[in-house]
């Protein structure tokens, strides 16, 4: 059953949506800006050696923090959510932007692993703060009339500060990676001001008397109760353990069998059902809305293979495709733009030569490895012309500065996060057309089209390293890619925000992103493992591969909870027939 929220029928000239609904937009835009301006980078920034300010992580190191905290972010709407509902949008904004702000500029002073997450994951809980909020007023800001156009324009402004961020952040870390996060805490200091003075709180349809218990209480409604929590969340941080190094895969594996086995045995010793108030210990295990919850968990195969582009691609484009065709096309058609898009320090490149050389010597000189080193520098040269121009500046034939000087004009190449942002700037461009176009539509059918799209472009992304045009390649891929999101990702939103009770609506967005947040644990897990073990081990074509699988095994899974809800209604309506 849908439910409409409170918002008006527009007047005959006026806008549809309401004062409340462009602010939040526009607060949404700066939240972005802050947020990708330093995610899209995140994976250059901490695989990047630190003598290029760079935080040094392992593949194992980057997959870690990429799938951990992003989880805990996406995961948190469950709660702050919940909160928003029983106490105030306006409140949580705030809160949100008050630890948002330092954490972001903290995130550029960390030394380590440890403080890096710890202030990773301070950005998290801030995040974690705004994102239903912003949702649940776009929620009850729109009805079953302006709903999809609405959330299209929500997504639209998402991308608007996705779009805008990597570009000043791009521009930024070529001067200092420090200036990326001052960049991203400047974004946020910005939001106070709407917060404070501009936005109106939507009001739902009926008070929210509940209390905080109650609030707490009602997250079984949807996913389940205590011991089923009990069951996963031990699990997951077994699964985290054994990504980070700390237990190997095979002890997660069986220390994992012998917890679902103990489980089982437990719910098979209570019984099936007590009268009154029964203590948690004595229950069975519980999911609650089955319907949703295996719809958060099929979306959650979705956001996996979604967050590929931001967490492999970028590496992928830096370490493995060669985009100098599309250098020479900037510099044909646009060439005030080669520098900013295609940057090279120099002189940091210069200064790193000379210890690169000195890994020549010797009888055993691993190339590929130092191919790996110099990508880092934003050059690819190719093979032949590394070992040449290496022993010739070991031998002393050739000078650091000339050498760098050298390769910065012939080999250089477009930053990744550049490439990557061509996701963003097309949906700026298409979502709303796309959105109207698909207005009318059933949420699920479109949904399954657009993750075949998503499917799609990663299997394009596969022979991008390949083909002669890589550079070329792989920018069809992202566009694809963007053709993909445009589709399905806001009507994922939208089904959610159909189904919820009005006064619920910021709870049941939280609920949203239980989806996302297991798909972005999965997925930077995924991300790192892959990378480690199949990218860089000259497998890259496999593994964008295995992702293109994972995308079209997503679809057929929505396809069949799209065919079952199908036949679902048409049973009740052939029921209904027969009671008439």
């Amino acid at each position: 059953m849908q439910h409409s929220s409170t918002a008006a029928p527009a007047a005959k000239g006026r806008s549809p949506f309401s004062a409340s609904f462009y602010v939040a937009n526009t607060m949404e835009i700066f939240e972005r800006l802050a947020w990708y301006g330093f995610f899209t980078l995140s994976s250059l920034y901490m695989t990047s050696p630190r003598s290029q300010g760079g935080m040094g992580f392992s593949d194992q190191e980057r997959g870690f923090l990429q799938g951990m905290i992003p989880f805990l972010l996406y995961l948190l709407p469950v709660l702050t959510g919940a909160l928003a509902d029983r106490y105030g949008y306006r409140r949580m904004f705030l809160l949100s932007f008050a630890i948002m702000c330092p954490a972001y500029y903290l995130l550029g002073q960390a030394e380590g692993f440890w403080p890096f997450c710890a202030c990773f994951l301070a950005v998290a809980i801030g995040a974690a703060c705004f994102k239903p909020v912003v949702v649940g007023t776009i929620g009850r800001s729109t009805d079953d009339s302006n709903r999809g156009l609405g959330f299209g324009v929500f997504y639209t402004m998402v991308n608007v500060g996705g779009f805008l961020g990597p570009l000043a952040a791009g521009y930024l870390r070529a001067i200092s990676w420090d200036m990326v996060f001052v960049m991203s805490a400047l974004w946020i200091a910005i939001n106070f001001v709407p917060a404070l003075f501009l936005y109106k709180e939507p009001a739902p349809a009926h008070k929210d008397q509940r209390t905080l218990a109650q609030v707490l209480g009602e997250t079984r409604e949807v996913l389940g109760n205590g011991r089923l929590a009990l069951l996963i969340f031990p699990l997951i941080a077994g699964l985290m353990a054994a990504a980070k190094g700390g237990i190997s895969y095979l002890l997660f594996i069986s220390l994992g069998a012998a917890w679902l086995a103990l489980n089982l045995l437990w719910n098979l010793a209570v019984p099936a059902q007590a009268e009154g108030p029964t203590p948690w210990y004595r229950q069975r295990m519980q999911v609650g809305n089955r319907r949703f919850v295996a719809y958060l968990l099929i979306l959650a195969g979705f956001w996996m293979v979604y967050n590929q582009i931001f967490l492999t691609l970028p590496l992928y484009i830096r370490d493995f495709v060669d985009t100098a065709d599309l250098v020479r096309f900037l510099q044909a058609w646009l060439p005030g733009s080669v520098d900013f898009l295609a940057g090279v320090n120099q002189s940091q490149l210069a200064q790193a030569l000379p210890a690169l050389a000195a890994k020549t010597t010797g009888a055993a000189v691993d190339w590929q490895t130092l191919r790996l080193e110099v990508v880092n520098y934003k050059v690819m040269p190719p093979l032949e012309q590394l070992q040449a121009g290496l022993q010739a500046l070991q031998q002393g034939r050739v000078s650091a500065a000339a050498l760098a000087a050298q390769w910065a004009q012939a080999y250089r190449q477009v930053n990744p996060e550049y490439i990557i942002n061509l996701d963003f700037a097309a949906i700026v461009l298409l979502q709303v057309f796309i959105s109207a176009k698909l207005e009318r539509l059933r949420a699920l059918p479109v949904l399954v089209l657009g993750t075949l799209v998503l499917a799609a472009s990663m299997a394009l992304a596969a022979g991008g390293q390949w083909f002669a045009l890589a550079g070329l390649a792989v920018v069809a891929a992202v566009l694809l890619f963007a053709l993909g999101e445009m589709i399905a990702s806001p009507k994922s939103q939208e089904y959610v925000a159909a189904i919820a009770p009005p006064h619920k609506t910021a709870m049941f967005m939280g609920y949203y992103f239980v989806s996302m947040a297991l798909g972005n644990l999965f997925g930077g897990l995924l991300s790192g493992w892959a990378y480690g073990a199949l990218a860089r081990q000259g497998q890259g074509t496999a593994m964008w591969l295995l992702f293109a699988a994972l995308g079209a095994a997503t679809a057929g899974a929505l396809w069949l909870f799209e065919r079952s809800l199908r036949q679902e209604e048409a049973q009740t309506q052939q029921a209904w027939r027969k009671a008439a």
